[in-house]
């Protein structure tokens, strides 16, 4: 049996008459005139575009999930159904494609993008390849675990999850289908703006460690930047949007047992909302994304990491209170974690619904795409003075397992880390000691796990990963494989704009980043901010010139992409998929309470509620792990008012 919590305010200033019913219509050719602002015809239009929706919601019950790495955090409930957006564009009907997903989980893998593109090729040929298609991850901490095909990843979900993975590739194969099936002529505006009161930075100490000069160009130690891409169609009615803006979506904390899309999910689910005519979720013809972008060190728990005994702020070193990283939490702009949601979550609806109403920059140009495979454990940058350096294999640092602010690690771990400690190391080494060589290249990483020595009992994490670069006229999408810092961020866009641009581009060139898209390759810090060793530089996987090795190829392919020449397929990333180990048993059994069935009711809804009240009521459940129940509604609520009678009317009741 399953208690299913309700948590309903009932606004009666927000509570429509019975006419409403209407609303929730399915017809996806139903024209919502009222939401789009631009209602002019054109005669002719610079693009060609489509978008689809589909749920990817995971298994609903004791799956481990993913973002945390907390063994406890399993599934209990569904808070926000996951979704996958997809959005193609062309500049001619039967020219060449892009697409760009942005799924409501934690990351993409690159397990699960091989799998959608093989999918896709049984139906498309080769319209969508690897090379054009581009999937990006919310970074939910919220979906269920297990779609990675490395070891690291999938621990705390004990393996590989076939459902779950089935499910996330199910949902993008049929939005990608729907968004191919929508293609039309269309126009694209771009807008940005700035958004405040919605992310800080949580490890400022790192930020700190740049160049006082780097850091005197920007007002904050955040990307406070929304940027927001405007698709109508031919007749100007809106058909999507997508926003790129630096926020965590941690929102929901480790304490949270309920399958969630976080902030960006109910972002979304706001904007689709206004846009159709409140459908439910994932049913009308807008598509609206919340996509993630350099969000390594940015938080949306606005009010800060503060020592939950006492109140007082955390070291600002450490993270720690008393010594304890246990103790040192930040807390949202809300008085719970769903309120907190809800608060992130509307002021990104609010600037998105704002700058896409506002948006007059209409772009032009081509489509076009770059893509390379690249082993970013072998990579040789020529640095500032002359000098070259290196990355490293894999391996995680000690301030990994001392968590972040958002979701604290456990035992004695501190962040800021630099030096090792000889019990952990013997616990260490009981796995495998670092050899000389990856100690010295990871410097001042004290090693804690060394994965790219690990090969038992199959890779750890990603040494081969996507480097891909989507162009829509003067707009370039930079997609990458892990969560870029927001120093590391802006200068990865300002070296691929300025490569573009000296390579062709228009002077006008904006770059925005796409974060944990394609595959996860963990943290992106600067050089800088790695020498302070936080969470972030700790797991930041292929040593202090991660960040040069990625702007290195990024702007490489940026040059190609501005010169029109091609760019070289680079080695295979390596296929795992018959070495994967799940140690989740199955549903071993599911039965009701006697008497009872599936579907009976417990506790019922009381007849009458005031605003503000709480619904509670209970019903007899099967596992959700029997059926994940992806496009059904798990939960109906319904409020009836009674109908406001006019005088003459009521005069003649008795008559009708």
């Amino acid at each position: 049996m399953m208690t299913i919590m309700i948590r309903l305010l009932l606004m009666l200033m927000e509570i429509k008459d019975d006419d409403d019913d209407e609303d929730y219509d399915d017809d996806d050719d139903k024209d919502d005139e009222d939401n789009n602002e631009i209602n002019f015809v054109t005669s002719a239009t610079n693009y060609y575009a489509g978008v689809g929706i589909a749920d990817i919601t995971g298994p609903a019950a004791e799956v481990n999930m993913m973002g945390y790495a907390n063994p406890a955090q399993t599934s209990h409930g569904v808070h926000l159904r996951q979704f996958s957006r997809a959005f193609i564009f062309s500049t001619s009907a039967t020219g060449a494609r892009i697409v760009f997903i942005s799924i409501d989980a934690c990351w993409a893998s690159g397990a699960v993008k091989r799998e959608v593109v093989k999918k896709l090729s049984e139906k498309y040929a080769n319209l969508y390849t690897v090379r054009n298609l581009v999937i990006s991850g919310t970074h939910t901490h919220s979906g269920s675990g297990g779609f990675s095909q490395y070891l690291l990843y999938d621990i705390t979900a004990l393996g590989f999850d076939k459902q779950g993975f089935d499910a996330l590739l199910a949902g993008i194969v049929q939005s990608v289908i729907m968004a191919h099936n929508s293609v039309k002529p269309a126009d694209i505006f771009l807008n940005s703006g700035e958004l405040l009161d919605s992310n800080i930075n949580r490890s400022p100490s790192a930020y700190l460690n740049n160049p006082k000069e780097e850091r005197a160009k920007y007002k904050y130690d955040v990307d406070k930047l929304m940027t927001v891409l405007k698709i109508v169609d031919a007749q100007g009615r809106g058909m999507g949007m997508i926003s790129w803006f630096a926020v965590h979506c941690t929102s929901m904390n480790n304490t949270n047992h309920m399958l969630s899309s976080d902030n960006k999910g109910y972002a979304s689910m706001m904007f689709e909302a206004e846009m159709n005519d409140n459908a439910r979720p994932g049913q009308g013809p807008f598509v609206a994304a919340f996509a993630q972008s350099n969000e390594g060190d940015v938080s949306p728990n606005t009010k800060g990491p503060h020592c939950i005994d006492s109140g007082k702020p955390c070291d600002i070193l450490t993270s720690t209170c008393h010594g304890k990283n246990e103790l040192c939490i930040a807390s949202g702009p809300g008085k719970d974690m769903f309120e907190s949601t809800q608060i992130i979550g509307t002021n990104q609806f609010k600037k998105a619904m704002d700058l896409y109403n506002s948006a007059t920059q209409k772009v032009s140009g081509p489509v076009d795409f770059r893509h390379s495979y690249v082993d970013m454990t072998k990579q040789n940058i020529t640095l500032p003075d002359g000098s070259v350096g290196h990355t490293c294999k894999t391996s995680m640092g000690y301030s990994f397992a001392a968590g972040t602010t958002d979701g604290p690690g456990a035992f004695d771990f501190k962040q800021g880390t630099n030096t090792s400690n000889p019990f952990w190391n013997l616990i260490r080494d009981l796995i495998k000691e670092p050899s000389e060589e990856l100690v010295k290249c990871q410097a001042p990483k004290p090693i804690l796990l060394p994965t790219g020595e690990i090969s038992v009992p199959y890779m750890w994490q990603p040494e081969i990963v996507d480097n891909q670069l989507l162009r829509i006229g003067d707009f370039l999408i930079v997609a990458v494989p892990g969560e870029f810092s927001t120093m590391s961020g802006r200068r990865m866009r300002d070296s691929v704009r300025a490569a573009a641009i000296q390579a062709g581009m228009p002077a006008t060139t904006t770059a925005v980043i796409a974060g944990l898209a394609n595959e996860y390759a963990d943290y992106i810090t600067t050089f800088e901010e790695y020498q302070i060793q936080r969470y972030e530089g700790a797991s930041t996987i292929y040593g202090p010139h991660t960040l040069s090795a990625f702007i290195q190829s990024y702007s490489h392919l940026a040059s190609a992409l501005a010169k029109n020449v091609s760019t070289p397929a680079g080695p295979s990333p390596p296929d795992l998929s018959m070495k994967q180990i799940s140690l989740l048993p199955g549903v071993l059994f599911d039965s009701t309470p006697a008497g009872k069935h599936f579907g009976s009711v417990v506790k019922d809804a009381d007849a009458t509620y005031s605003p503000g009240s709480t619904v509670t009521v209970e019903f007899v459940s099967a596992n959700p792990r029997n059926d994940l129940m992806c496009y059904l509604v798990l939960t109906t609520i319904l409020a009836y008012l009674e109908p406001v009678i006019p005088p003459e009317i009521g005069a003649k009741k008795s008559l009708l």
